[in-house]
């Protein structure tokens, strides 16, 4: 509005040889760029009226370089309104996918609560497709007598395509974390539940290829330890506040959906988790993220910088970090857990011990 005017005012002071109406083409173009179709259309009939104005002030309001300036306005303004109501369309429709695609994100992928027993817990999802909000990693807690048992996996594929698989193994996890009194049982449960689901709805020419890693834990009440079971799933970082890093040793079972195995197939290591620590679950999507010259995500070195900061602190220097690294967009999808004791619970625990790990600290 306020360009319109100055060009209007403008061209009446300059001499009779400038004209400058042709530059109240501007005011439509740019309000097509950011405005709805009323706005754009308002503003175009104004330049029209402004063009007029300005024919009828120098008394060429009838002559041929005014009409067709006052027409090129028209069909300018049609055009952008036209661009302006498809532009309205679209966004009234990405709003209607985004809105279903939060609304399955939370139905599949329910937020962890911000405390479980006497764990903090704070998680981050990134998925790679645009506009999706799900993907095919996953994560779930829940609490069971005596402790907290946690489920961080990774179906094979990324974004809308693996949603069916990551769904399965949420609700079996979901479904079994209760009724199971080893870790190796619920591994044997989980594993029971996708041969069976692969064997019903895997494609014929993708018959092998399917498969999730998980890694399970449990986290007792009455010790300061962390029970897991890898299952093809990468190790957690432990990072203790004296700003040291350490990568527990894990025996590797074969990921979900590979061989169908029995309890026996599964060993269960014990990690030590004092007041203080932090575990770093995550996903291949975050060590496997590349920059510009594709060097990965230095996830470890990265880490150590902030093994004081708590976990919601930690994800979010991750996240920016990460993209940071990535330009601003992901190649797989990736999701991060953060498990911490706060130290007000070392009355309530009795010590635990430790297996060996390979220990990093930052340079």
């Amino acid at each position: 509005m306020s360009l319109i005017v100055v060009i209007t005012a403008v061209d009446q002071l300059v001499p009779e040889d400038l004209h400058l109406g042709p530059l109240l083409m501007i005011a439509p173009a740019v309000t097509a760029s950011f405005a709805g179709a009323w706005l754009t259309g308002l503003i175009g009939f104004l330049s029209m009226g402004a063009e007029a104005d300005i024919g009828w002030h120098f008394g060429m309001l009838f002559s041929r370089e005014v009409l067709v300036q006052i027409l090129a306005l028209a069909v300018l303004t049609a055009l952008n309104v036209f661009f302006a109501v498809m532009r309205e369309r679209r966004l009234r429709q990405l709003a209607q996918v985004r809105s279903v695609a939060e609304a399955a994100q939370y139905g599949l992928l329910w937020p962890l609560p911000g405390r479980i027993g006497p764990v903090r817990i704070a998680c981050l999802y990134m998925a790679a497709e645009d506009e999706a909000q799900i993907g095919g990693d996953l994560y779930a807690a829940t609490r069971i007598p005596g402790g907290v048992r946690l489920m961080i996996g990774d179906v094979r594929g990324k974004g809308l395509s693996a949603i069916g698989e990551a769904a399965l193994l949420l609700g079996a996890f979901r479904e079994a974390a209760h009724r199971h009194a080893t870790l190796p049982d619920l591994a044997a449960t989980l594993e029971h539940s996708v041969a069976r689901y692969l064997a019903d709805f895997e494609p014929t020419a993708e018959a092998g290829e399917r498969f999730a890693t998980a890694l399970l834990l449990e986290l007792p009440d009455d010790d300061h330890v962390i029970r897991m079971i890898s299952c093809g799933h990468p190790p957690p970082l432990l990072l203790s506040p004296s700003r040291s890093l350490t990568v527990p040793s894990l025996h590797l079972a074969p990921p979900l959906g590979i061989a169908e195995a029995g309890p026996d197939a599964y060993t269960i290591d014990v990690v030590s988790f004092q007041p203080g620590d932090t575990l770093l679950l995550y996903t291949d999507g975050v060590i496997e993220a590349r920059d510009a010259y594709g060097r990965f995500y230095p996830l470890k070195t990265r880490a150590a910088q902030w093994t004081k900061a708590g976990p919601e602190s930690l994800l979010h220097h991750l996240k920016r970090d990460l993209l940071a690294h990535t330009r601003g967009r992901l190649n797989d999808d990736a999701a991060l857990v953060a498990l911490h004791l706060p130290p007000d619970n070392h009355a309530h625990r009795r010590h635990g011990h430790a297996i060996h790990s390979n220990e990093f600290r930052p340079s």
